[in-house]
C-alpha cells in the first residue's frame, strides 16, 4: 500500500492532487507546526488580466507563539472574504466552468469557518471530488501518533500498514531513506508534471491553484491532470510497482 502525506495547503496546485491520485491513502498533516513566515497554507495564486492574483487568508498569529496548524484561527476583519470573492468573479467571469463552482466559493468566502484547517479541508475535498480523485484522506490528528519529524512519517506508515511512502523528488534530500527502509518501508519519489491547459488572460502560467484548471477546463480537468509526455498512471504502474 502506497501512502503520502502533505500539509493542508490553501487551494492547492495540481501537483498536490497528482500525488494524492498516485496514493492509496493521503494523510493531512494537521498537527504539525504552523510556519511562522510565508506559507502555502494561507495563500495561493490565481490569474487575472493583470497577471498573478494572490488570494490570502488572514489568520491570527500575533502574541500566540507557536501554533499547530489545526489551532490557527481565521481573522474575519476588514471584509477580506467579500474582496477576494469579487476578485475571483472579475478574473474568471469569462471562464467556461467558473459558474459551476461559484456556489461553493460563495460558501467558502463567508464567515462560516473559524479555523483555517476547516476551510482548507473543505476546499481540498471539493477539488478532489471535482477532479475525480477517490484517494482515501485521513488526518494526522486522528491517528494518535506522538513522534515528530521524519520518524513521525515512518510511524504513520507503520500504523496504517503502508509498505511504500511517496514524496516529491524535491523532498528527497530531507528524507532519511535508511530510517524508512529499516522499518521495511520503501521510499518512492516522483516529480509532478506541469499541467498545461487553455487559460484566460495571455500567456500560460503553470502551477496556479487547481481551481484555475477547473474554471477553464471543467470535466476535462481530470484527463489533463494525467496528461503529458509521461502518464501518471503509467508512472504508478511502472515505477511504483
Amino acid at each position: 500500500m502506497l501512502l503520502s502525506a502533505n500539509q493542508p495547503y490553501f487551494s492547492p496546485f495540481p501537483g498536490f492532487f497528482c500525488k494524492a491520485a498516485l496514493s492509496d491513502i493521503l494523510v493531512i498533516l494537521d498537527e504539525v507546526q504552523f510556519p511562522m513566515g510565508t506559507t502555502w497554507i494561507t495563500r495561493n495564486r490565481f490569474k487575472s488580466d493583470k497577471g498573478v492574483l494572490w488570494i490570502t487568508v488572514p489568520v491570527w498569529k500575533k502574541g500566540l507563539g507557536l501554533q499547530r496548524i489545526d489551532e490557527v484561527k481565521i481573522c474575519h476583519e476588514r471584509g477580506w472574504e467579500r474582496k477576494h470573492l469579487a476578485s475571483l468573479k472579475n478574473a474568471y467571469a469569462n471562464a467556461p466552468y467558473f459558474v459551476d463552482h461559484l456556489p461553493f466559493l460563495e460558501e467558502v468566502f463567508s464567515e462560516k469557518f473559524e479555523h483555517l484547517i476547516d476551510l482548507n479541508l473543505s476546499i481540498i475535498r471539493h477539488l478532489m471530488k471535482a477532479l475525480g480523485i477517490e484517494t482515501k484522506m485521513l488526518l494526522l490528528s486522528d491517528l494518535g501518533i506522538g513522534a515528530t519529524g521524519i520518524p513521525r512519517l515512518v510511524e504513520i506508515c507503520r500504523k496504517l500498514g503502508a509498505s511504500r511512502y511517496l514524496a516529491q523528488a524535491a523532498a528527497g534530500k530531507y528524507l532519511d531513506e535508511k530510517l524508512f527502509r529499516d522499518a521495511e518501508i520503501e521510499p518512492a519519489f516522483f516529480t509532478p508534471p506541469t499541467v498545461v491547459y487553455p487559460q484566460l488572460w495571455g500567456d500560460f502560467m503553470g502551477n496556479l491553484s487547481a481551481f484555475d484548471l477547473l474554471f477553464n477546463c471543467g470535466p476535462k480537468a481530470h484527463d489533463l491532470l494525467f496528461s503529458g509526455h509521461r502518464s501518471l498512471r503509467s508512472f504508478k504502474k511502472q515505477e511504483l510497482g
